[in-house]
């Protein structure tokens, strides 16, 4: 099998890399165009591998991507590249609609165009056998919830930030690409993602580096927006059980079923670091900040069998103790 993975040198594209290479003796073709979110260090260690090539690059190029499947013969896409932050959504819109919205146009098209078997004709919906194309998306497209209820796949759509928005968009253009050209998609949509390899930006890292630096710790708010956290290592193999068996046209809710407030989740990185709660600092609340997201994990258990394996507990330990090995080691994630 050959898959082009696109944001493969951020976060959770990395570790999917890795988690398939693993497994696997699969090709797989990265491309990422290295903001300043993507990492060639997550990679450093398969980066000789021959079943792995890696392309700087943009996926808003009609030309390379044309390039890149006929290449590579692309039979999966998994499409991770995007821009995330939802503070620099808010400062930058459309750079959310360039890159999450009219980038994932520009690759549904260039699959579309490998993949049919008929590229005359227009009206041609058929395909090349076993292939497909996933969509990472997020819960945050789905909006905020209140104290109680889950976000199922059935949930409305009802985004609150540019960030949130672009994702939305880009997941109705996946549904319209499978609604009227019979593309064969599949669209995850995962709570948030905490582990290895995540950049500085996010709660966490940021947590952990500030606390070990003894600096004070920003929080939105009354620090108790909750949140599902979700550990990288499932979210790959969710995604990968996905991949091989996820039905077409569908979208599957992946969540670690593990709710904290975010203040509760800085408070216990501190108990583990030996750290004061002083270096808590409550600052002002993000513009339209969503008070709480939980998934419904239900569809994908039911119908592919995956669960989260990891604790919050256990994962949150093993996520602090990465940080610190790879911060005595000279990394800056």
């Amino acid at each position: 099998m050959n898959i082009l993975v696109t944001g493969g040198a951020g976060f959770i594209g990395s570790n999917f890399i890795k988690h398939m290479i693993s497994r696997y003796e699969y090709t797989i073709v990265n491309l990422d165009s290295l903001t300043y979110a993507g990492n060639l260090l997550n990679l450093k260690d398969i980066e000789d591998r021959e079943s792995y090539h890696f392309v700087k690059g943009d996926i808003c190029d009609h030309e390379l991507l044309t390039k890149l499947f006929r290449q590579f013969d692309i039979q999966v896409v998994v499409h991770f590249a995007a821009e995330s932050h939802v503070d620099k959504s808010i400062d930058n819109p459309e750079l959310f609609i360039k890159t999450n919205v009219l980038g994932t146009q520009a690759l549904l098209n260039a699959a579309k165009q490998y993949w049919k078997i008929n590229k005359t004709d227009k009206y041609c919906n058929e395909y090349k056998e076993n292939v497909k194309f996933i969509h990472i998306s997020t819960d945050e497209v789905y909006g905020a919830l209140g104290k109680e209820g889950y976000f199922t796949e059935e949930t409305n759509l009802s985004p609150n930030s540019p960030y949130s928005a672009s994702k939305a968009s880009a997941d109705m253009m996946v549904r319209a690409y499978y609604e009227t050209y019979k593309l064969p998609v599949v669209t995850t949509r995962c709570s948030n993602n905490y582990g290895p390899y995540q950049n500085s930006e996010k709660l966490i890292p940021l947590i952990i580096s500030r606390a070990l630096n003894d600096l004070s710790l920003p929080l939105y708010g009354d620090g108790k927006q909750v949140r599902d956290w979700l550990h990288v290592e499932d979210h790959c193999n969710a995604i990968n059980t996905v991949l091989h068996n996820g039905r077409l046209g569908e979208v599957y809710n992946i969540g670690g079923n593990n709710e904290k407030e975010n203040i509760e989740t800085v408070k216990l990185i501190l108990n583990f670091l030996n750290k004061s709660e002083d270096l808590i600092q409550l600052v002002t609340d993000r513009l339209g900040h969503d008070r709480r997201y939980a998934i419904d994990n239900s569809k994908i258990s039911k119908e592919l069998g995956w669960t989260p394996s990891i604790n919050f507990d256990e994962g949150i330990e093993k996520t602090i103790h990465w940080y610190i090995e790879n911060r005595e080691m000279g990394f800056n994630y």
